[in-house]
C-alpha cells in the first residue's frame, strides 16, 4: 500500500511576500512611505505561522522578506544620531517602501490589463446576483484575506485544536468535488463561513480551507467581497 506524502498547497502560485506586505499595511490603514515596520513585522510573522499550521508551503522569498523585515526592525530600534547627522541618515525602510510601490503600480497595470466582463466570460451567476456584477460592487478577495477568514472561523470553532495534521491528498480531492458541487448549486453566492458549519475537526476545517484554494487555483472558482473587509462569498467559474 502506497501511503501519500502529506498534502501542501505552494503559496507563490497565488501571491508572494510583496502581496502580504501590502495587503497587511491596507488592513493597518497605514501610510506606505511611514510603515509602523514593528507592527508590521510582527504581523507578517504571524501570518507564516499560521500558514505552516494550513500546509501551505512557505516559499524562500517569504522567508527572506522575514529576515529583511527583523534586519529593518533592529535598526529602527538603534538610537538616534545626532541633529548634525540626522539629514544624512537614510531611512532603513527606503529600498523597502520603494521596491513596495514598484510592485503595487506593476499590479494595478497588471489589473488593468487583465479586467474583463465578468458576466459574460467567469461566472454563473443568477438574475437576482447580476446587478452587484454590473456596478462593480463585488471585490476579488486574494489568499491572505482568506487566511485571515480561516483564522477568524478556527478562533470562533468550539472544537478542541489539534494542529499536527498530517493531510490526505484523497480526503482533500473528495472535498473539491464537494465544494464544487455545493457552489454550482446555489442561487446565490455560497458564504465562505457556510463551508464549515459542519466541521467536526480542527483537520476537517483546513481539509476544507485547502481545498478551496485549490478550486481557486484551478479557475473553477472565484471569490468576492461585496463591501471592503465584508462577507465573503464564493462563485462558480466558467471552463469554456
Amino acid at each position: 500500500m502506497v501511503i501519500a506524502d502529506p498534502y501542501t498547497v505552494k503559496l507563490e502560485i497565488f501571491e508572494g511576500p510583496l502581496d502580504l506586505l501590502l495587503h497587511l499595511i491596507k488592513r493597518n490603514q497605514v501610510d506606505i512611505y511611514d510603515i509602523p515596520i514593528a507592527t508590521i513585522t510582527d504581523q507578517y510573522l504571524d501570518y507564516l505561522n499560521m500558514m505552516r499550521t494550513l500546509n501551505l508551503d512557505v516559499a524562500g522569498d517569504f522567508l527572506l522578506m522575514a529576515a529583511t523585515l527583523l534586519q529593518i526592525k533592529s535598526k529602527m530600534l538603534l538610537p538616534l544620531p545626532p541633529e548634525e547627522e540626522e539629514e544624512e541618515e537614510e531611512d532603513p525602510r527606503a529600498a523597502l517602501v520603494a521596491r513596495l510601490l514598484e510592485y503595487q503600480k506593476y499590479k494595478e497595470a497588471a489589473a488593468e490589463l487583465h479586467e474583463r466582463d465578468i458576466l459574460d466570460r467567469d461566472i454563473f451567476v443568477h438574475d437576482d446576483e447580476a446587478e452587484g456584477f454590473e456596478d462593480g460592487r463585488l471585490i476579488e478577495v486574494g489568499v491572505f484575506e482568506l487566511v485571515e477568514a480561516l483564522r477568524d472561523v478556527l478562533d470562533r470553532s468550539s472544537i478542541e485544536a489539534a494542529y499536527d495534521i498530517t493531510l490526505d491528498r484523497i480526503s482533500i480531492e473528495e472535498r473539491i468535488a464537494h465544494i464544487l458541487e455545493t457552489v454550482k448549486s446555489q442561487t446565490r453566492g455560497l458564504l465562505f463561513t457556510s463551508l464549515f458549519s459542519g466541521a467536526s475537526s480542527k483537520e476537517d476545517i483546513i481539509v476544507t480551507f485547502l481545498a478551496l484554494l485549490e478550486l481557486i487555483r484551478m479557475r473553477m472558482i472565484k471569490v468576492y467581497q461585496r463591501v471592503p473587509f465584508g462577507p465573503i462569498e464564493i462563485f462558480a467559474l466558467s471552463r469554456g
